[in-house]
């Protein structure tokens, strides 16, 4: 599988009725469905790009994106703040990817 980041220029309302371009990062070769609405706002596109960097980074670590979410969304509340690092997927990996938290619907078989 290919990825790429690209940057791509879209025009964004800047809340006083008018619209502004905005140039915001774009994960090639990810099949991630939002809704449109998301990327109508420029707090959506941002939160996107990081959700897309997220993933990208899990794929280029080997990483199963949805297993990596699930564990760290589970973990994030418990874990300490002093070692919040090692939530990262890359060392996530060395840490917790032999034994992640599952969701309450993983079905093992």
């Amino acid at each position: 599988m290919s990825i790429g980041v690209s940057v791509v220029s879209v025009r964004l309302p800047d809340g006083s009725g008018k619209t502004r371009e905005c140039h915001v990062p774009f994960c090639e070769g990810l099949r991630v469905k939002l809704p449109r609405s998301t990327l109508r706002t420029e707090l959506g596109a941002e939160h996107v790009g990081i959700i897309q960097s997220l993933i990208s980074t899990c794929r280029l670590h080997d990483i199963n994106p949805y297993t990596y979410l699930v564990d760290v969304l589970q973990r994030v509340s418990s874990h300490p703040a002093s070692r919040v690092h090692e939530l990262t997927p890359r060392l996530w990996k060395e840490h917790f990817a032999d034994n992640p938290l599952r969701s309450d619907i993983y079905d093992s078989g």
